[in-house]
């Protein structure tokens, strides 16, 4: 990947191997591996055995994986992830405590909390400021399960932007880079994913969660600036480059947080 914001993630089964690979050559930024959600309990030591092989025969295949949460089959995901170099981080669903964090971090690899729950968002200023914490996401089925909402209403809606807020806030209080959006769980509603992303990046999101190939691109169009907003900053950092102090640009004031959020637009472009 060549930006430097990590837009989407895609998830994929551990007892799936073959779409490990093909999730690797697809355009997602980050390949999401899951042991929990997407196994069956009377599968987890096969998907874990599976993605053993699998790590084991593609040491350059680079991934995510999403572990269990705290109990006896988190520890045996542990284990896996610590044994393979090429698992680049770990996501830990169900984040509620510093101490499932804390044992997490002791792998020694970044990590994505999961914020599923009140319990989760209660705790959520804590567990941001945890040692090893990567980004912060969310998963909003099972929030609206915990919170008692009503899925597709106005009100659960509003619930959930409560809990994005929260997200956007504790993130950059934590001083950790901007929260990464749930998924949309309809894999051909390809509008109602951007209609989302783009509502995400508006609240101050900087990727998005997937479960299908087909969402990687509304999700990277909602994501990549445009070469409108592109080519604006561009014009003011070459102008910020000759002058000293704020200036004027198409009749507006340009200033330092200004400045700043035209570098923040170049460099989700990677430039």
């Amino acid at each position: 990947m060549h930006l430097t914001q990590q837009r989407s993630f895609l998830f994929v089964p551990a007892t799936r191997p073959e779409r490990i690979t093909k999730a690797l050559a697809s355009e997602a930024d980050r390949v999401i591996v899951d042991l929990e959600d997407a196994v069956a309990p009377h599968d987890k030591d096969k998907a874990r055995s599976l993605l053993h092989d699998y790590l084991a025969s593609t040491p350059k295949g680079e991934v995510l994986v999403r572990v269990n949460s705290l109990s006896a089959e988190i520890e045996k995901d542990l284990v896996l992830c610590e044994e393979f170099p090429s698992v680049a981080g770990i996501m830990l669903p169900k984040a509620e405590t510093c101490r499932q964090i804390e044992r997490v971090a002791e792998v020694g690899k970044p990590i994505w909390p999961i914020i599923e729950s009140a319990r989760g968002l209660v705790a959520l200023e804590t567990l941001a400021s945890s040692r090893g914490i990567a980004q912060l996401t969310f998963g909003a089925l099972d929030l609206m399960t915990d919170l008692n909402l009503e899925p597709n209403t106005p009100g659960a809606a509003a619930i959930l932007d409560q809990c994005r807020y929260r997200l956007v806030v504790c993130s950059r209080s934590a001083l950790l880079p901007p929260p990464i959006e749930s998924v949309v769980a309809d894999i051909h509603d390809t509008e109602q994913v951007e209609r989302v992303a783009r509502r995400a990046v508006e609240m101050g999101f900087s990727g998005m969660l997937s479960i299908h190939p087909n969402q990687i691109a509304p999700i990277h169009q909602a994501f990549t600036p445009s070469d409108e907003a592109l080519a604006w900053a561009g014009r003011v950092l070459d102008i910020a480059e000759t002058v000293d102090g704020a200036f004027q640009l198409d009749g507006q004031m340009v200033d330092e947080p200004v400045i700043n959020r035209a570098k923040s637009l170049l460099a989700r472009a990677g430039r």
